[in-house]
């Protein structure tokens, strides 16, 4: 499966020095402020230079001088291993440097380890203010020929038929980034929604309808399957409507058993809209390469946080899930190989570690692993 195998990050905020195996499930568990937001926000701002949209993310974050690790460090960089299909890894290193109050791209390389030349082979080089990219159509190394843009990633602007740059893009581009729905009285899971053809709820459910209305109709196996997990996350929910309510318009309808009408989304409880959205997201055939998710957990009754981890599971044979949580009971559900503990060392930066590099063997004979997080045996504490 495409994904991110493994990344390096320095000078990103608490992310001062990390180097991280990376895992089809990776459950990121720590203390508020130790860098699990941080994290996310490396993995958004590679997809956004894979897009060509690497300026306007860090305006949006206010600039690189306010995500360099505290304005001790005079550079910022990322690396990153990927999974691509039927060939080597391929790995991309982007290094930014401070310029006046904007950024420079003091290094960029997306090369190869070819088994039949040792030397990696490099697809682009970018360094001191020179780009060189290799053109297969002539086979060689060749400047750009386009009005090339200094701020933005060679990556991002090279052709689409080159064929291993753009397994990387596909990789990092989309990267969705899912947070806590919204579900206040005129939130657009709530509301009638136009039908359209997508193929994902939204990031705020506003694309629920079409998504589960698709998918009953293009592949009722895996629309019976999000039922299925419905009832058993709810004992009396039998079945999902979608009305008609004007030309292009539907709405989404609940029936449970014992009641003769259904209900309507503006009807259910926070936390039954919640589970809804998130099991039609992670069940979906259609997820990106990378999905992004924090704090799955909220408005959850305990009891739905089992079936939440089996769906977090599952989608990881589809999908690279990367997931921020603060939820001892969701750990419960947990194996050590899928959670990463963050901490905070000596000098103030942020560690990352595979729970199941950590000596736990003789505590989880007699503890669950949230429980050895409690006692702090896990670390991952304020």
């Amino acid at each position: 499966m495409p994904g991110i195998e493994r990344i390096g990050i320095t000078g990103f905020r608490r992310l001062r020095n990390i180097d991280l195996e990376m895992r089809p499930l990776m459950v990121m568990i720590g203390a508020n402020g130790v860098g699990k937001t941080s994290f996310m926000d490396v993995v958004s701002l590679l997809a956004a230079s894979a897009q060509g949209n690497l300026s306007n993310y860090l305006n949006n974050m206010g600039g690189i001088w306010s995500v360099i690790t505290r304005r001790e460090q005079t550079e910022m960089s990322f690396s990153t291993m990927m999974t691509v299909l039927a060939q080597s890894p391929m790995r991309y290193h982007l290094r930014l440097t401070p310029q006046g109050t904007g950024h420079a791209i003091s290094e960029e390389i997306l090369d190869q380890i070819r088994d039949s030349c040792p030397p990696p082979f490099k697809y682009i080089q970018c360094k001191a203010g020179e780009v060189r990219y290799f053109d297969p159509r002539i086979g060689d190394y060749v400047e750009p020929n386009w009005e090339y843009n200094w701020l933005e990633s060679a990556l991002s602007q090279l052709a689409r038929d080159y064929r291993q740059p753009e397994q990387v893009r596909r990789i990092l581009n989309p990267i969705p980034r899912y947070h806590v729905l919204d579900v206040h009285r005129l939130a657009p899971i709530k509301l009638p929604q136009q039908l359209r053809p997508t193929v994902l709820p939204g990031e705020n459910g506003e694309d629920l309808a079409s998504c589960l209305y698709n998918l009953r109709e293009s592949n009722p196996h895996k629309y019976e399957a999000i039922e299925d997990s419905l009832r058993a996350s709810f004992p009396g929910f039998e079945s999902l409507g979608f009305p008609t309510v004007a030309a292009g318009m539907v709405s989404i309808t609940w029936q449970e058993r014992g009641f003769t009408h259904p209900f309507y989304m503006h009807e259910l409880s926070e936390g039954t809209l919640r589970f809804l959205w998130i099991a039609s997201l992670l069940q979906s055939p259609h997820l990106p390469a990378i999905t992004m998710i924090d704090e799955p957990e909220v408005s959850l009754h305990p009891e739905l946080l089992a079936i939440l981890a089996d769906l977090l599971r599952e989608a990881s044979d589809r999908t690279q899930v990367i997931v921020a949580t603060h939820s001892d009971r969701l750990v419960r559900f947990l194996e050590p190989h899928e959670v990463v503990v963050m901490d905070i060392c000596e000098d103030g930066g942020a560690t990352m570690t595979w729970a199941d590099s950590l000596d736990l063997e003789g505590w989880l004979k007699d503890y669950s692993l949230d429980e050895v997080w409690q006692m702090g045996e896990l670390g991952g504490r304020a």
